[in-house]
């Protein structure tokens, strides 16, 4: 799989906690500031721009490269995940 080139948008539903509070603990982590997020349940979110339908940003993770490249699922996680060091505990994952 192809590493991410940074910044990473990070979709996420804001309306979930779980997802929040997720989102929220890679945020605190984020040293370098290499994720970006964005609130899909926000009135003014448009899906659109990103080619994906709002069902399909609901129905998984989603999170989108500098060049583009678009991961889901499991490979948004790891994509996120590079965005720490290599000595971290995500580095490992």
């Amino acid at each position: 799989m192809k590493k991410p080139v940074f910044p990473l948008r990070v979709f996420y539903d804001g309306g979930c906690v779980v997802c929040s509070t997720e989102i929220e603990h890679y945020l605190r982590r984020d040293q370098l500031d290499r994720l970006v997020p964005i609130d899909i349940s926000r009135a003014d979110f448009g899906p659109d721009e990103f080619g994906i339908s709002q069902q399909e940003f609901m129905h998984e993770l989603h999170a989108l490269d500098r060049q583009g490249t678009v991961y889901r699922g499991v490979d948004a996680f790891w994509a996120i995940w590079q965005a720490f060091p290599a000595n971290s505990l995500y580095a490992l994952l």
